[in-house]
């Protein structure tokens, strides 16, 4: 005669142990997939990456950002301070930001950023910075007038600013890495993080970054 208990008991012990297997089978296929995600990420982009940190440290963090998302902003003004300063500046983390603008707004505050920054990254960062901290001031009005006074702060001209929002080379350049975030990284929102290949989507506070972080930093 079948015992019950027992068979109950036994059910459940078969099914953890499937339940084991299946993880144990799925971490291996997906870390390969975010490893394959990673080496694809690094291939150059219709622009050159803007980034921080040594090269050859252990984690890579790519973000896709909108200057006029509020929770982009947020991140910048509170996690990515503590993030430079733990991860960033001790060479554990590679940071690249890549634009990926909701509108044309965000379009022409980037286009601004890497007119900036064509010689020197800290200047794009340095102005990406400064509009992410004053997003309030310049992303809530359509009329630019409010971007031309932040941009003059950071030495442009009235000349320059216009001539930098006429550069339809940048312009198609930043679309080109909009488009193929979607196609290729399945990117629809901001912000969205790629550290090390695996996909984060949304703002996140330090904490959570650690987490996803310091995992690969213990080999």
């Amino acid at each position: 005669m079948i015992d019950r208990r027992k068979f109950c008991r036994n059910a459940v012990l078969l099914a953890l142990a499937a339940a084991t297997l299946a993880t144990s089978a799925l971490t291996p296929l997906a870390q390969a997939l975010a490893d394959d995600t990673a080496t694809e990420l690094m291939q150059p982009e219709a622009l050159p990456d803007m980034a921080l940190g040594d090269p050859k440290a252990p984690v890579t963090i790519i973000e896709y950002a909108s200057m006029t998302c509020p929770h982009c902003a947020h991140f910048d003004e509170v996690t990515f301070p503590e993030l430079k300063k733990r991860y960033i500046d001790t060479g554990k983390v590679r940071y690249i930001l890549r634009e990926f603008p909701l509108d044309n707004l965000a379009a022409a505050a980037f286009m601004l950023a890497r007119c900036a920054g064509e010689n020197d990254p800290n200047k794009y960062f340095a102005l990406v910075n400064t509009l992410f901290h004053q997003q309030n001031q310049w992303a809530v009005e359509k009329p630019l007038a409010p971007l031309l006074a932040i941009a003059k702060q950071a030495g442009f001209t009235e000349q320059s600013f216009n001539a930098c929002l006429a550069n339809q080379k940048i312009l198609d350049s930043i679309e080109s890495m909009r488009q193929r975030a979607i196609d290729k990284f399945k990117v629809h929102s901001t912000p969205t993080f790629f550290v090390n290949g695996k996909i984060v989507e949304g703002a996140m506070s330090i904490e959570e970054m650690a987490k996803i972080i310091d995992p690969y930093l213990k080999g």
